[in-house]
């Protein structure tokens, strides 16, 4: 064995020296840690080493779930895992167990006498473990084993104690590089979903002569469950579609990239919108299973005759804004899709003339809410000035979103908006 050092100021300088040196050009915490048990065998004498980890303590990659308590995250000298469980590090049983869950220090000089022992290698003969200790809590252990009986003392406890405390910093380090990184891989994982969804929704408004169209898509956040749509139809007719899928983030963006499919290969059939409706119902579950619904709105725009033929499968009645003054709300609606296997929808009629605008638009418009908790509502949509006015689609997009923002005083949206305005020229 190896001569036992003074740990005294000089010695603890040439140390962190030495740790320094070995850590400073790496972020990974494996090499890190395996960096350690190196500098420790230079002033502690082993035959085996290793510095374990509460799994809970440590990040993990997201595909990654790991069944064992604790987690050995540098190991030097042990026997290859037995076959099965290995019981300290499925279930913390052991003296590294016992470190972890007591936080004290554990000297054995003679194993076979230590009723908390478990072999992790046949040789072993004595053991010391310290705590690794972060926020006042030991999260794991560093553990020493000797092939010889009573190799350690209490003088080796404070030299341990001492490359715990380094363990627990290069672990802190660690994980937040593996946290920085796998950040890092989620943001440019949403920011190609985001692009690809957006490249889902239609590149610019469709040139039908006599109409006015624009339409704007606003995810709350990198990516969304509201949808807009056009989809070109035989002799000159235009498929208009505005959806909400329930919930957020990716299995919104999931859903609604099947129902954006579903409708545009049903749209094609020439059926009706409510058998369009019907269809989609039907097949939808098959992609969502019972976890998600869409509300919608599809209709069938005859530029020709001013005509919009419509479905409205629980979705917020659309708006017809009269040349003349007057405003009408598209109330005929039918079920959610999705929820109701057999649901029947029915379909409405409007025509439009010149002048008249038509208006789809998602809950995320008229329920943005303001500090109070109050929302915006359909009754201050329908009350909006700009509404009344001879303008642009696009600017009558634009006047609807700066009046939620103001009502909110934000300038982003609590939920996922669309919105679709369609006006009639001549």
């Amino acid at each position: 064995m190896s001569s036992k050092i003074q740990l005294n100021s000089d010695t603890k300088y040439q140390l962190l020296l030495q740790i320094s040196h070995k850590v400073r050009d790496t972020l990974d915490l494996d090499t890190i840690l395996n960096h350690l048990l190196d500098s420790v065998k230079t002033v502690v004498d082993y035959d085996a080493a290793g510095i374990f980890v509460l799994n809970t303590a440590l990040v993990h990659p997201r595909t990654e779930q790991p069944t064992n308590l604790i987690a050995g995250v540098a190991r030097r000298g042990f026997d290859p895992n037995p076959s099965g469980e290995d019981p300290m590090l499925t279930f913390g049983q052991g003296i590294v167990g016992h470190v972890i869950r007591t936080g004290e220090c554990v000297v054995v000089p003679d194993v076979s006498q230590d009723p908390r022992y478990v072999v992790g290698r046949d040789a072993t003969r004595s053991e010391i473990a310290v705590p690794i200790v972060r926020s006042d809590q030991a999260i794991g252990a560093l553990n020493l084993e000797s092939d010889r009986m009573d190799a350690f003392d209490e003088s080796d406890v404070e030299v341990l104690r001492f490359f715990a405390d380094a363990a627990a910093i290069s672990i802190e380090k660690g994980m937040l590089h593996r946290q920085l990184v796998d950040q890092k891989r989620v943001e440019e994982q949403l920011h190609i979903a985001h692009n690809i969804q957006q490249r889902l929704l239609p590149a610019q408004a469709p040139a039908v002569p006599g109409y006015d169209i624009a339409a704007i898509c606003l995810p709350t956040h990198e990516i969304g469950g509201d949808y807009y749509d056009y989809i070109d139809l035989t002799d000159g007719m235009l498929g208009l579609v505005v959806a909400d899928v329930s919930g957020e983030g990716i299995p919104a963006a999931l859903v609604m990239t099947a129902f954006r499919a579903l409708i545009r290969t049903q749209a094609r059939s020439r059926w009706s919108p409510a058998h369009i409706a019907q269809m989609v119902n039907r097949i939808l579950p098959e992609f969502t299973g019972q976890a998600n619904f869409v509300t919608a709105v599809y209709g069938i725009l005859n530029p020709a005759e001013g005509t919009f033929r419509y479905a409205n499968c629980g979705h917020n009645p659309p708006l017809v804004l009269r040349a003349r003054g007057q405003m009408e709300l598209l109330d005929r609606t039918g079920p959610l899709l999705g929820v109701i296997p057999q649901a029947k929808y029915s379909m409405g009629e409007v025509l439009l003339e010149p002048g008249d605008r038509l208006v789809l638009y998602t809950d995320g418009v008229v329920e943005a809410a303001n500090q109070d908790g109050q929302i915006f509502g359909t009754e201050r949509l329908t009350r909006l000035k700009a509404l009344s006015q001879d303008i642009p689609a696009a600017q009558l997009i634009d006047a609807i979103i700066q009046a939620t923002n103001v009502f909110s005083g934000s300038d982003s949206f609590e939920d996922d908006v669309a919105l679709v305005v369609v006006k009639r020229q001549m």
